[in-house]
């Protein structure tokens, strides 16, 4: 039973945390391997999952895997946090995955923007207007490119089944005046993860995204605490704690992104597989040594734990 919408708002002005996809040795999708990070992120206080995500590697699956991964998820995740189904790929693809939603336990759809070279402003709005009848669910549009311009994001705000937008760009004083011409009932959720949560909040989004929750919950979560008391300061200590990790993941034009959190957790003790390409995968050898050493610190390595 999918989760109701003002639970869902609730959960979506939180921590939007963006799993992982666990691989095999032989390169295959092991979703029950995210159980443990599930349990480890809800018990932190993480009030959403995303599965099929970025940091889920959604372009980087087989049409057929994604499937899997909505499909298997939502009964890992088992109410403790709302699931949010990342949806994408050409159209007829999209609303195939978005159909099933609902049906695979999903709460909410999040439509990952168009990379088609050729993306028209009016054409990514007929595209999360499919996706969005096609789910019947609420709609969280991702939105990693603000050059279609305020009138097709405010149009986007306007398409049924919208509740929400993630903000995936650095450009916050557009940010401000999307806010405001997309009016209330739409929250806008800071897509950049946790150091761009306090300018974002400052101009009126409530809750980020975050990858490191597949790591340090707690992290995040302490983050998320201090901006709801208003204490930015606190807030930025916590996410000038975790800036190492970050620089890292931004390594070779950010395509170390996924390969980071997934070598972190390797380090950890928890096996999820290696990034696909083309993320940056092995680590180089002086940023696996640096990843070591922060974890070390912060008392996560799999050795330590076990001690």
């Amino acid at each position: 039973m999918t989760l109701p919408l003002d639970r869902l708002r609730t959960a979506l002005t939180g921590i939007s945390g963006i799993l992982v996809t666990p691989m095999d040795a032989e390169d295959r999708i092991a979703p029950q391997r995210l159980a443990p990070i599930i349990a480890r992120a809800a018990a932190a206080g993480v009030e959403a999952l995303t599965v099929n995500g970025n940091t889920g590697e959604f372009f980087g699956l087989t049409f057929a895997e994604a499937e899997r991964m909505q499909a298997e998820v939502p009964a890992l995740v088992a109410g403790r946090a709302a699931v949010v189904a990342g949806i994408g790929r050409s159209l007829p693809e999209a609303c195939a995955l978005a159909r099933r939603a609902r049906a695979d336990g999903a709460d909410a759809v999040m439509v990952h923007q168009p990379p088609d070279p050729f993306v028209a402003p009016r054409g990514i709005v007929a595209y999360v207007a499919k996706v969005a009848e096609a789910a019947g669910l609420p709609v969280v549009v991702y939105l990693r490119n603000d050059g279609i311009g305020l009138p097709a994001i405010e149009a986007l705000c306007r398409v049924p089944g919208v509740v929400g937008v993630k903000w995936a760009t650095p450009n916050v004083m557009v940010l401000a005046q999307a806010i405001r011409r997309a009016g209330p009932g739409i929250g806008f959720i800071c897509g950049l993860a946790e150091p761009w949560a306090p300018p974002m909040t400052a101009l009126g989004t409530a809750g980020f995204t975050s990858g490191l929750i597949n790591l340090a919950p707690d992290r995040s979560v302490a983050i998320l605490r201090a901006l709801r008391d208003g204490d930015f300061a606190r807030a930025n200590a916590g996410i000038a704690a975790i800036a190492a990790f970050e620089a890292l993941r931004a390594e070779e034009q950010n395509g170390a992104n996924v390969a980071v959190v997934k070598a972190a957790l390797a380090l950890s003790g928890l096996d999820v597989g290696a990034a696909r390409p083309p993320a940056a995968w092995p680590l180089p050898p002086g940023s696996a040594a640096a990843l070591r050493d922060l974890l070390a610190g912060w008392g996560l390595l799999a050795r330590q734990a076990a001690a």
